[in-house]
């Protein structure tokens, strides 16, 4: 009896043990996904209040943001070499601690920062920097020379290379999570159930960034140092243009999560019992799983050598290809959305981040993902070919590009902002006296319905403050009709009303084009070998990662910093947009949405044009058949797939 039960590891003479069931590893890998992903969202939630606290610009943001991709980029080529070799379980924990560090690392600027510091502060009554208008400048300048030498500490240098180690390690330790976990489920899981528990991961990581964004809608309500002031010292609200909310501590929350999420995986087994059947549970001989794999019979050097070639002939299918280019140019698109619709929302319709946040997080992406969702059913209830695949997409993408055409026109100009829109070379005579700081920036609204950069700049001479409801009024504006009233905050821009049709076409665009991954992915895996799909999902994978994920949002970034028609100031130095030309804020950012989905009708355009003309090119191996990969270590190789070109 003993020695049957040490031969059957399954047998009903073991204690049970959660970690050797894989319904148990399905549920943990689901948890694991959604921390994950929550930190990959909360990120770009945050991005443009990290942008407004550190005073960067928006491309440096958009380096932030897909910096990420950086590490996960370079590595993700070894997953696919070391996969069979390797403790998937243990690799999955290890990257899910180095991701629970890197998270760790994103909030740790916060405490090494002193509080944060912005104009219109009053710290006492014989400085300048409530805003007012005064003549003398003498207090100011040596308040902010004072204020220059704290800017200029060590610890605040050193905040942006912290941000990007961040996201660096982000990027690395997210590189084994999915792949790993995927394939262990497929290998362990039973054919019943396999589809079930993808199905179920796939799911959640199209939702885990609606999560982030949503974490970050509540986190950046409380003001960034809640933790260092009282509440009665905290003198912004949210609307001010000047609020920086705590982006730090949705980092703190999710590290916590990824460490609780990470725990179990070190108790995973290497290998477990087969899913529902005995009979399954048999071990496959190592040669006949190198003949099934003929990857695991290379070094890593020639692993190496061999996957540009491979990754070349991969390439050469013109569908593949095709598919791939559309792809890349939806997800250029998405990346860069995802990282600044929230900014363009709050700036074009004078919304708060928080509400900018809860818009994508609970109206944009769920559409998304239920465009996916309803993308597969189609598929499986009509038996959609490859050639229906290739209209459907064309038909979806056009009609993305009629949604989205409609958004480029809803707004507003920027609102009348004194000496910045329009513009104005020289400073109104009624402040020419009032010494104001070149970095001032405490917008005040006045009764005329101008905006001001501050109280300063409008002229006014005294302010007032409710002390039940922290509202403050400027009296005495020498620049408001003569000696009109301010009150605090921007004018806004006037478009709040066009905020919900923008929010309603934004969702269905969304919708519309989420309709075409499903489709796009059959493509793919219809028209390549049984043998390279694998490696064909990977390439397509990297190809993202190098062509959209990477220069996406640094591209919108940049193309945002191109509307901004006055940057802040501090220490002489240029620090993050004040304010913005909206009417070209609007056309530009979304023009390039449009540019990317044209590139995306046309490769898919093109791919209808490829399977009309070459019909029998791009019909499904028959079952046995052979590519072979062009290895190293195989010199066979080139013989059979010469043979092959030949037949």
């Amino acid at each position: 009896m003993v020695a049957n039960v040490n031969m059957n590891p399954a047998g009903s003479g073991r204690r049970w043990s959660p970690f050797s069931s894989i319904k148990v590893f399905v549920f943990c890998h689901s948890l694991l996904q959604l921390a994950q992903l929550l930190v990959s969202g909360y990120m770009k939630s945050s991005i443009s209040t990290i942008e407004r606290r550190y005073g960067l610009s928006s491309q440096k943001s958009g380096i932030l943001a897909a910096f990420n991709e950086v590490g996960n980029t370079v590595l993700i080529v070894f997953v696919s070499f070391f996969g069979s070799r390797v403790h998937r379980p243990r690799c999955i924990g290890g990257g899910a601690l180095l991701a629970c560090l890197a998270s760790l690392l994103m909030a740790v600027p916060h405490f090494l920062s002193g509080k944060y510091q912005y104009t219109g502060q009053i710290s006492s009554s014989s400085d300048n920097s409530s805003g007012l208008c005064l003549s003398s400048s003498s207090s100011s300048s040596s308040s902010s020379n004072q204020s220059c030498q704290q800017q200029e500490s060590a610890a605040q240098q050193v905040v942006y290379p912290l941000l990007l180690l961040g996201q660096l390690l982000l990027g690395i330790g997210a590189v084994p999570i999915q792949p790993y976990g995927i394939s262990y489920i497929d290998d362990y899981a039973s054919r019943k159930n396999s589809p079930l528990y993808l199905g179920i991961l796939l799911a959640v990581t199209s939702i885990g960034p609606a999560f982030g964004f949503v974490t970050g809608s509540f986190m950046l309500r409380f003001f960034v140092d809640f933790d260092k002031l009282t509440k009665e010292e905290i003198e912004l609200d949210e609307k001010d243009p000047r609020w920086v909310g705590a982006w730090w501590l949705g980092f703190l929350v999710a590290s916590s999560l990824l460490f609780l999420a990470a725990l179990p995986y070190l108790f995973f087994p290497r290998e477990m019992p087969k899913e529902d059947g005995a009979d399954e549970v048999e071990s496959i001989p190592d040669s006949k799983q190198q003949q099934a794999d003929p990857m695991r019979s290379l070094s890593l050097v020639q692993f190496l050598k061999s996957f540009p070639r491979i990754a070349l002939r991969t390439l050469r299918g013109p569908i593949y290809l095709l598919v791939v280019l559309g792809q890349v140019n939806l997800a250029a698109l998405l990346s860069g959305l995802a990282t600044f619709m929230p900014k363009f929302i709050e700036k074009q319709f004078s919304q708060t981040i928080s509400f900018s946040n809860m818009m994508i997080g609970g109206v944009g992406i769920p559409l998304a993902v239920l465009g996916i969702v309803l993308g597969g059913v189609l598929m499986r209830r009509f038996n959609v070919s490859v050639h229906g695949a290739s209209k459907l997409c064309s038909a979806v993408i056009l009609l993305c590009l009629l949604s989205a055409l409609p958004m480029i026109f809803m707004g507003c100009s920027s609102q009348n902002v004194s000496g910045v829109f329009p513009p104005r070379s020289s400073p109104l005579p009624c402040m020419s006296d009032c010494s104001c700081p070149p970095d001032a920036f405490n917008p005040v609204c006045g009764s005329n319905g101008v905006e001001f950069r501050s109280p300063c700049h409008a002229g006014c001479l005294s302010r007032q403050t409710n002390a039940s409801t922290k509202e403050t009024n400027f009296t005495d504006c020498r620049c408001i009709d003569g000696s009109g009233s301010a009150r605090s905050g921007s004018c806004g821009s006037n478009c709040s009303h066009l905020l919900l049709p923008f929010v309603a076409l934004l969702g269905l665009t969304s919708f519309v084009t989420s309709f075409s991954q499903t489709p796009s992915y059959m493509m793919i895996l219809r028209t390549v070998p049984a043998e390279d799909k694998s490696f064909a999902v990977g390439v397509q994978y990297m190809l993202f990662r190098v062509l959209a994920f990477l220069p996406g949002p640094v591209l919108y970034g940049s193309v945002i910093d191109t509307t901004c028609i006055l940057w802040g100031q501090k220490c002489q130095k240029k620090t993050s947009c004040l304010y913005y030309d909206l009417d070209r804020f609007r056309h530009r950012f979304l023009g390039l949405m449009v540019v990317f989905v044209c590139g995306a009708l046309l490769c898919f355009v093109l791919t209808i044009i490829v399977l009309k003309r070459r019909p029998a090119t791009y019909k499904p191996p028959p079952p046995g058949s052979k590519g072979g990969y062009e290895l190293v270590a195989d010199k066979k190789a080139p013989e059979k797939e010469e043979k092959k070109e030949k037949a």
